[in-house]
């Protein structure tokens, strides 16, 4: 098992137009993402055959991408259809190296491996599109790597100190969870969490009643946030980290959220406010890296931590070329404090 086997986000369904060529860049890799002749989305190595110049610096003309150097056309499949300095005359034996795409929940996947060794699906994002529910898209680019951004986006012990009011309060109030490895996943179910939860308590749960909260990661780099605060109060926070370089993660958020009567209303308020707390957390994470470039990564783990753990031997479990489902099956029972 590699990395290279999953699928990962490199567009919105909505910024990939007929006229539209993306840089992106996944694993170190550089491609060039467009759409076919067939409205198909197609990801090329972003580098022109000819002589090296940028592909995704191109256009896009009736499916076909152009190099902006000297002009040279590919189609869907990577094939070389015109070359202007040749008459405009095919050239069969010239093939630029092409990557497997989808299309689904209104992202755009790519998928490097070109025989993978497991078979992978695009994450299934929660209630998209759902009658009753609504979503809010937002995408960010954090300075730290995709182990990092996933494990920040399942804590909650940081919220109190970076998003203090806004998102939590430091109470010193006691809290349990119960963190399972199995089969690739890691999930995190919480018990006695109340009101801590900052500015909109009042909405998210007046009557203060104890909150059904559950962290979940899917390798490789998926995390998921559910919070069901009763009937028309539920909220999931799912976020896919796409590794671009080493310390370059670009993360697509979706909140997508059931408040009943309020839910098109709320989404002005959903939207700043989320994006507020990920401002937080990228300014949060580029101090860590910060430290870690400087001193490397090492952790003093807590029990509170187990969650981090777990995420991370998944990882190291892929980075080593091992199948993490393998991992034997783990559950413990932590208290800790917020």
């Amino acid at each position: 098992m590699k990395f290279e086997n999953f699928w990962y986000v490199v567009a919105l369904s909505e910024q990939l137009t007929a006229k539209t060529v993306l840089a992106r860049t996944v694993l170190g890799e550089w491609l060039a993402i467009f759409r076919d002749e067939q409205g198909q989305p197609v990801a090329l190595r972003d580098r022109c055959l000819h002589r090296n110049s940028r592909l995704s610096a191109g256009t896009v003309k009736a499916g076909q991408l152009q190099c902006p150097y000297h002009g040279w056309r590919y189609d869907g499949s990577g094939a070389v259809v015109a070359v202007p300095a040749e008459g405009n005359c095919p050239q069969g034996a010239h093939k630029a190296l092409r990557y497997a795409t989808c299309e689904q929940d209104g992202y755009v996947y790519v998928q490097l491996a070109s025989d993978p060794a497991v078979e992978a699906v695009p994450f299934p994002m929660p209630h998209y599109q759902a009658a009753g529910w609504s979503t809010v898209r937002i995408v960010n680019r954090f300075q730290n790597t995709v182990t990092n951004c996933a494990e920040n986006f399942i804590d909650i012990p940081h919220t109190a100190s970076v998003h203090p009011g806004m998102f939590r309060r430091a109470k010193q109030q006691p809290l349990a969870m119960t963190v399972t490895r199995q089969a690739g996943r890691v999930t995190a179910t919480y018990r006695n969490e109340t009101t801590n939860l900052g500015w909109f308590r009042w909405f998210l749960n007046p009557q203060g009643g104890e909150i059904y909260h559950v962290d979940r990661f899917f390798m490789p780099n998926v995390t998921s946030v559910e919070y069901d605060m009763g009937r028309s109060r539920r909220c999931f926070i799912t976020s896919q980290s796409i590794p671009e370089t080493e310390g370059s993660t670009l993360v697509y958020t979706d909140v997508t959220f059931n408040y009943g009567i309020w839910t098109h209303l709320a989404r002005p308020l959903v939207r700043w406010t989320s994006q507020r707390l990920i401002h937080q957390d990228i300014a949060a994470l580029a101090l860590q890296q910060q430290a870690i470039a400087k001193y490397g990564q090492h952790f003093a783990h807590t029990p509170a931590d187990t969650i981090h753990v777990f995420v991370e031997s998944i990882r190291e479990a892929i980075a080593a070329g091992k199948d993490p489902r393998q991992l034997p099956e783990k559950s413990v029972d932590v208290n800790f404090w917020v």
